[in-house]
């Protein structure tokens, strides 16, 4: 019998979608070309069944399973791409949360004009600098001030214009900034503490921090990058979890104390790593790319492997790369 037959008669269908990197792909090619189904849809590599899942790999690079154990395989790939790939961050959806999220995200005139506080981080694409959290407050109030100042989403708006304009913030909104350290990062970080684990530890201390002070607000928003289920999960343990949040996607979009948290967050990640290419004499760059790489290299020259630690993230999989390069110079 099919197994779409099977799921009929009993347990519960589930399709969850995955985004996988090149290298996932190869590792899930490798992996089920044993269990390849005669037949491949349009657009796709393979279609493959394995126990009661189908998997489907499409050459864009996103995975369907679907199925009864279709969580089960999901999140088996999506550690993978995570693994594969630390700097990137893995978007795995199922549809039953997306219907939910496509549903509320459908009713955002509630929230654009409300009194709201948001919360948004940057940081975490970057090999050097710190993961930097804020929350913000904004008032209906400020929203024509915050228009007037041209306060987009930080990945929208030039660091010129966000060293410009973030002093006029600060005097006016109310905000909550956590900046985690990468040798604070390098000692929380393990196979139990994941990337996201440590953002949600984050966004509730600036949350529960901002709400202390700010005790009437309509919303509290955070951009979503996990499930609501999995972000609470994160923080089980703490005996102190700020519960009462709308997880939008593109929030930034949506009210523009997200946005203010984003460009506040933006802003205090380039002062600290201008303040550590100082310390360095070493000029940092942004991101992960090759010329990361290259200035890491130039670090561990000058001041030993061990000097990363302060700098960098080195989960990511620049600290190999830097580690070949050291060991196999070019000639």
């Amino acid at each position: 019998m099919d197994i779409y037959g099977k799921i009929k008669k009993g347990g519960s269908f589930m399709t969850f979608t995955l985004k996988v990197s090149e290298n996932t792909k190869q590792k899930m090619i490798e992996y089920y070309k044993d269990k390849r189904r005669e037949k491949t849809p349009p657009y796709a590599i393979f279609q493959a069944e394995e126990a009661d899942t189908v998997i489907t790999l499409y050459e864009s690079g996103k995975a369907v399973f679907q199925g009864i154990s279709a969580d089960v395989d999901a999140m088996m790939w999506k550690e993978m791409e995570e693994h594969l790939n630390p700097n990137k961050k893995a978007e795995l959806s199922n549809s039953k949360e997306k219907k939910k999220n496509e549903s509320k995200n459908k009713d955002i005139s509630k929230y654009s004009s409300a009194n709201c506080i948001g919360s948004d981080e940057v940081g975490t694409g970057d090999f050097f600098g710190p993961i930097v959290v804020t929350a913000t407050y904004v008032k209906k109030s400020d929203i024509p001030f915050l228009k007037d100042l041209g306060v987009a989403d930080s990945k929208k708006m030039t660091d010129k214009k966000i060293l410009e304009i973030v002093p006029q913030l600060l005097k006016r909104i109310p905000y909550e900034t956590i900046l985690l350290t990468n040798t604070d990062y390098n000692k929380y970080y393990s196979s139990d503490v994941n990337l996201n684990k440590i953002k949600a530890i984050l966004h509730n201390r600036a949350l529960l921090a901002l709400t202390k002070k700010i005790t009437s607000y309509d919303y509290v928003i955070m951009d979503q990058f996990t499930s609501p289920t999995t972000y609470y999960n994160y923080l089980k343990g703490n005996p102190f979890v700020f519960r009462n949040i709308t997880f939008l996607t593109k929030a930034e979009n949506i009210h523009l104390s997200v946005a203010c948290a984003s460009i506040i967050s933006r802003y205090y990640f380039i002062k600290h790593m201008e303040k550590l290419s100082q310390d360095l004499e070493i000029k940092l760059p942004y991101g992960a790319g090759e010329e990361v790489d290259k200035i890491g290299l130039e670090i561990v020259k000058k001041y030993g492997f061990d000097k990363l630690k302060e700098y960098a993230k080195l989960n990511f999989k620049n600290t190999e790369k830097i580690k070949n390069l050291l060991e196999n110079p070019t000639t």
